[in-house]
């Protein structure tokens, strides 16, 4: 049996994104035989017990594996060579185009000419996996996306996500725009991570929105929606895969450059840097939906995110194994 350790983490400040996307290479591996341990750090908003509860061991320091996968900013190219003692294959997760010793190589992004982001940055030999062809998606969004819907123009169910951690506190911002706006059906959704989860949950009940913390369903939400109010990076991507019209606040350096990008193709509207996002913002944005072409953005979100194969990665870790 392989042993693959994945080296990541997530906080209220780096947020659940690094861990949830590799919980589903996690799984498929384990499908394929894979014993997959992670390597997490116990920071304030950590998912440590929640990746437990997926079924997967949790270390605190570096053990001998036949695959390390690391997925992390905080990790450069001086920690995977040092790491290189401890296994015979590296792969490494990226977002940022920045330079790596490894074997492996995935970044998911759509940018202006993503295809030679990484030229120089790696080892010759190192295979690179770029764009949008390697998503990373969990099984219920493969399946939300063979039942796509058209969505109605008048919006009527909202879906709000910004982020498992939401450390600029964009929910807040949007309960309060919803003060002045009637929708029939609000689906909110927070990570355990949240700070103010419980202030969330208590406004949720109050006007009877539906209130979800650390779900396993949302794509089934999405499917349900007709617009979503949503963070860039890769939560961004996921409603792009299953037709979701919606709009993206960047709450994250890393999501610069791919929510600027998905907004000049089409895919999604977006509303700019978290500190000149407003509650106003949200306002004009809510009071304008009936004028946006939701079909349109659903049709270019589909087409951007089209994979001739859901998570084409798979075989080429496998193969990295053999």
């Amino acid at each position: 049996m392989k042993k693959i350790i994945i080296r990541t983490d997530a906080s209220v400040d780096i947020g659940s994104g690094h861990v949830m996307r590799c919980l589903t290479i996690a799984h498929n591996l384990k499908l394929e035989g894979c014993n997959v341990l992670f390597w997490m750090e116990p920071h304030a908003g950590n998912l440590i017990d929640f990746v437990a509860q997926q079924g997967f061991v949790t270390i605190l320091k570096a053990e001998q594996a036949d695959l390390y996968i690391i997925d992390h900013y905080g990790v450069d190219m001086e920690w995977e060579q040092n790491i290189r003692s401890y296994t015979k294959k590296l792969m490494v997760i990226d977002d940022l185009a920045r330079a790596h010793d490894c074997d492996l190589l995935l970044d998911q992004n759509v940018v202006p000419n993503f295809e030679g982001r990484y030229e120089g940055l790696v080892p010759d030999h190192c295979v690179k996996l770029l764009g949008p062809k390697y998503l990373i998606m969990r099984e219920e969004f493969i399946e939300v996306r063979k039942q796509n819907r058209r969505h109605n123009r008048n919006v009527q169910r909202l879906f709000v996500f910004m982020g498992g951690t939401d450390p600029t506190k964009e929910t807040m911002k949007i309960l309060t725009a919803l003060e002045q706006l009637k929708f029939t059906h609000v689906d909110v959704v927070v990570g355990n991570g949240n700070v103010q989860k419980e202030t969330i949950e208590h406004i949720c009940r109050e006007r009877n929105y539906h209130y979800h913390c650390q779900i396993s369903y949302m794509a089934q939400l999405m499917q349900q929606a007709d617009f979503s109010i949503g963070a860039g990076g890769g939560s961004m991507w996921e409603r792009c895969y299953v037709g979701l019209p919606s709009s993206s606040t960047i709450v994250a350096d890393n999501q610069l450059m791919t929510t600027n990008y998905a907004d000049q193709l089409g895919a999604i509207i977006n509303l700019g840097w978290h500190e000149d996002v407003t509650v106003n913002s949200y306002i004009t944005l809510l009071k304008q939906l009936s004028t946006i072409d939701a079909e349109k953005l659903a049709r270019t979100g589909l087409e951007l995110t089209a994979t001739p194969q859901p998570n084409a990665w798979l075989s080429q870790i496998m193969e990295l194994l053999a």
